[in-house]
């Protein structure tokens, strides 16, 4: 009885622990997936601008399938933009966020809500 009892409480323990570590690992190495192919799409985006002098609509799905993104995809990220030129990409995982998202004006990764609304 006492084994059980001590094995739980140390399977509890160690599962405790483990949960506790991977919240504390940096983004980069728990989302590395995730802004791997976000920083393709930033970049698409970003040769967009080059080339075409503005930042692509949010609604023109053409337009933003041919630079990574997918329409109602949760392994995509979604893409907003405001009047001054900004955008951001957010990683939607239907949890009511803190979000994974990248901001134009800050360029670079957080765990944070969206600043710009659609």
């Amino acid at each position: 009885m006492k084994k059980i009892l001590i094995i739980s409480l140390s399977i509890i323990a160690l599962i405790i622990v483990s949960i506790t570590i991977y919240w504390n690992f940096p983004i980069e190495i728990t989302r590395k997936s995730d802004i791997k192919s976000g920083n393709q799409i930033i970049e698409n985006i970003e040769n967009y601008r080059k080339n075409s002098y503005k930042l692509p609509e949010v609604n023109d799905w053409q337009t933003l399938e041919q630079l990574g993104l997918q329409k109602d995809d949760p392994a995509k990220p979604v893409y907003n933009k405001d009047e001054a030129g900004n955008y951001e990409l957010i990683y939607d995982d239907g949890l009511g966020g803190p979000y994974l998202l990248w901001n134009s004006k800050e360029k670079k990764w957080t765990i944070d809500q969206p600043k710009i609304t659609p």
